[in-house]
């Protein structure tokens, strides 16, 4: 179903709040992957707050449908996604990859309520959503598996097995997206290992391709209602976002693939937030 007016006007208002909360939780743990954690905000923010059959009362519901963030260095996006959505309370993001802290840089699905597979080994996320969606249809399951990917680690082999396999398979109950900010650790994706030509590599691999403005709440929901309801063959989002998205001085900035900030910079980004959603 399209959004309403209502759905976005909430929907933005949540992003918001989880941009402040990320600038935040990169303050209370000393530094984090903060860029590539903004980026990917809108995905995030829409999935757990308008897609998603889960019950955060329930982490562990057999039919709740499972998220695998394949690009797991965007644990400190994560987190605050899932403590807004009430898996936990807020508070305890101020304990952010310190010691003996359940939160890692990398969230780990064993210390943290919500959180289906621990990833963080980048390439290796779409073969577990691609198995757990397989597992789905065999026991006759209704509950969708979604996968969230970096482009960064789209260089990597084991990306194109599981594509291979999805496709094989027609795992339809399979959406997968791709925050396609065109930046990794290293610099831009093109000149580090270049992707492209993106889009005919999935198609050639057999899947359907939808591309979206990935901060658009609007295009987001119209890509993921196709997804759902396309029976012949498993459907990737390539979501084209910005690195740092909100945070005026870390957009498409390589240098804040991981960073850290002090007080001033915090508050210099909280504004920058603020500024976007006309606060």
């Amino acid at each position: 179903m399209p959004l309403s007016e209502q759905d976005v006007k909430e929907l933005k208002e949540r992003a918001w709040q989880i941009r402040r909360d990320i600038i935040d939780t990169t303050v209370w743990a000393g530094g984090a992957h903060i860029g590539g954690a903004l980026s990917m905000v809108e995905i995030m923010t829409l999935l757990y707050f308008k897609y998603l059959n889960i019950d955060p009362k329930r982490p562990d519901g057999e039919d709740r449908d499972r998220v695998v963030l394949s690009k797991g260095h965007g644990g400190v996006g994560y987190a605050p996604v899932l403590a807004n959505r009430g898996y936990f309370d807020k508070n305890e993001l101020k304990e952010f990859n310190h010691f003996k802290s359940p939160f890692g840089m990398h969230l780990d699905g064993n210390k943290v309520k919500g959180v289906d597979v621990s990833t963080g080994s980048l390439g290796h996320g779409l073969s577990i959503a691609v198995g757990l969606a397989l597992g789905a249809r065999i026991q006759n399951k209704t509950w969708r598996t979604y996968c969230i990917l970096g482009d960064g680690e789209c260089n990597e082999g084991t990306v194109w097995e599981a594509a291979m396999a999805a496709a094989h398979f027609k795992m339809t109950n399979l959406t997968t997206f791709v925050d396609r900010n065109k930046l990794m650790i290293d610099g831009p994706t093109e000149k580090v290992m270049s992707l492209e030509p993106f889009t005919d590599k999935w198609k050639a691999f057999g899947w359907i391709v939808r591309e979206c403005d990935g901060h658009s709440f609007e295009e987001l929901a119209a890509a993921v209602d196709y997804s759902q309801s396309e029976k012949s063959a498993p459907v990737v989002i390539i979501a084209h976002t910005v690195k740092g998205k909100g945070v005026d001085f870390m957009e498409n900035e390589v240098k804040w693939h991981y960073g850290s900030i002090d007080s001033v910079l915090a508050d210099k980004a909280r504004k920058s937030v603020d500024k976007m959603y006309g606060k």
